[in-house]
């Protein structure tokens, strides 16, 4: 039974209800409608938690889709649960790979920065100050492309590059 069919909270309803009348209305061949579905069903499995069945879904979605930007968020979708594992290795591969189809997903850019971060941290803990400062200084790039391209969000973000003087 497909996702879709599920009885879900409000919320995964009325998306549901809203994405079934727009794939009726949109002019858009059979395969994008199925790639839509799988994306929508895979983002349903995401929001409760259950990964294993998100990422096949969206990576059936992968397979059918072939617009550009549409396939930007799949693989930017893939790349959030990968992150939620703690496998921050293949969450960057996606990030990258969603940025590289769409060059304007500032929450990306943000996740990437986050990653880099957290393995600078990681760096000082284990003594390695060197290796920090590297991990600060990408995390730095990431977060002032992010703030780029929305100049009022990431304010932790911002304040930290001012604090640590990364900010140009």
């Amino acid at each position: 039974m497909p996702r879709s069919r599920i009885t879900g909270n409000f919320i995964d309803k009325t998306f549901s209800i809203v994405a079934n009348i727009l794939l009726r209305i949109i002019p858009t061949t059979s395969g994008e409608k199925e790639a839509f579905t799988y994306y929508r069903d895979g983002m349903s499995a995401q929001s409760e938690g259950n990964y294993a069945e998100a990422l096949q879904n969206y990576y059936e979605a992968l397979r059918l889709e072939i617009d550009p930007y549409d396939r930007s968020y799949i693989l930017y979708n893939i790349g959030l649960i990968h992150t939620s594992n703690g496998e921050h290795t293949k969450a960057l591969e996606y990030y990258f790979r969603a940025l590289e189809r769409n060059p304007f997903l500032p929450q990306a850019l943000n996740n990437m920065a986050v990653i880099c971060h957290y393995r600078g941290e990681q760096a000082i803990r284990q003594g390695d100050s060197e290796i920090a400062e590297a991990w600060f200084d990408q995390a730095a790039e990431y977060w002032k492309q992010a703030i780029a391209l929305t100049p009022g969000n990431y304010i932790e973000a911002q304040n930290w590059l001012k604090i640590t003087r990364r900010f140009e």
